[in-house]
């Protein structure tokens, strides 16, 4: 991992940081009329942006995603790596985002990427993937039902864009004590790429680690999972059942409906079962 990046990572976050306008980034304020007790009422809220970003590499288009206006530069990264485009970042020249053109211009050092793709729409239904094996996920770690929950609750605590408006996912990369990358998008598969992007750009590993997050967990999420080489993927939603079947072969330990007081285990169970509650 080149140092670089994540100097320039941490440098470009502390000045959108300190620019940030006071109400919440990834949010817009708007007004509206709701009818309430048999009579209209003009009002404001927050709603979530949503944000076309066309990434080119090394000058040709490649794919265009809809997302939420955040850390967009961890999801250029983590998104060419989920999708096998790069296998690390030292075959990464450079990736500049500008907002203003909706844009993302990424040099790599080599020249063979995949045929470009002109929309990638992310959101509940997924999108168009470039790669659909996973490799096996090989991992001692384990955790307790009690953790599982702490951590939920802070996932949910820690939820700055869904508390302000709602309409987006949240997820985190967790070492079963702390949350170390979270991400927030209108896209639940945006979130995972944007923790990976992050890890990528901070040098973190996502070896060995929880992902926790508050969408549903399909085929297209366990792959991520798998790509990343965390063992145990946590959800307030469902699984699919393809999603059940991959991560059973993949050997991921897959819960949904984690909340409150209880949590259902559809595969990998001997990872929370041998830590106990």
């Amino acid at each position: 991992m080149n140092g670089k990046y994540e100097r320039d990572y941490i440098a470009r976050h502390e000045q959108i940081n300190k620019s940030a306008p006071e109400s919440i980034s990834g949010a817009q304020d708007i007004t509206y009329r709701r009818f309430v007790n048999r009579e209209w009422l003009k009002t404001s809220a927050s709603v979530p942006k949503e944000f076309s970003l066309c990434i080119n590499i090394n000058g040709k288009e490649l794919v265009t995603i809809i997302c939420t206006p955040l850390k967009l530069d961890c999801l250029v990264v983590g998104f060419l790596y989920s999708e096998g485009i790069i296998t690390d970042m030292n075959e990464v020249v450079s990736v500049q985002v500008y907002e203003d053109k909706s844009l993302a211009d990424v040099r790599l050092s080599k020249t063979e990427h995949p045929q470009p793709v002109r929309r990638l729409v992310r959101g509940c239904s997924g999108g168009i993937g470039f790669q659909s094996q996973g490799r096996r996920v090989d991992s001692d770690l384990v955790v307790t039902p009690a953790e599982v929950f702490s951590l939920m609750r802070r996932l949910r605590q820690q939820a700055q864009l869904f508390r302000a408006c709602g309409g987006v996912h949240t997820s985190a990369l967790s070492d079963t004590r702390n949350l170390l990358v979270i991400a927030e998008d209108i896209g639940r598969h945006n979130t995972l790429d944007k923790i990976q992007g992050e890890c990528l750009l901070r040098g973190l590993s996502t070896q060995d680690r929880l992902l926790l997050t508050t969408g549903r967990l399909s085929s297209e999420m366990v792959l991520k999972a798998a790509r990343m080489q965390t063992p145990i993927v946590v959800s307030r939603s469902s699984p699919t059942e393809r999603a059940i079947r991959l991560a059973s072969d993949l050997g991921i330990t897959l819960v949904g409906y984690a909340r409150s007081s209880c949590l259902s285990v559809y595969s990998g169970e001997e990872r929370l079962l041998v830590a106990g509650s």
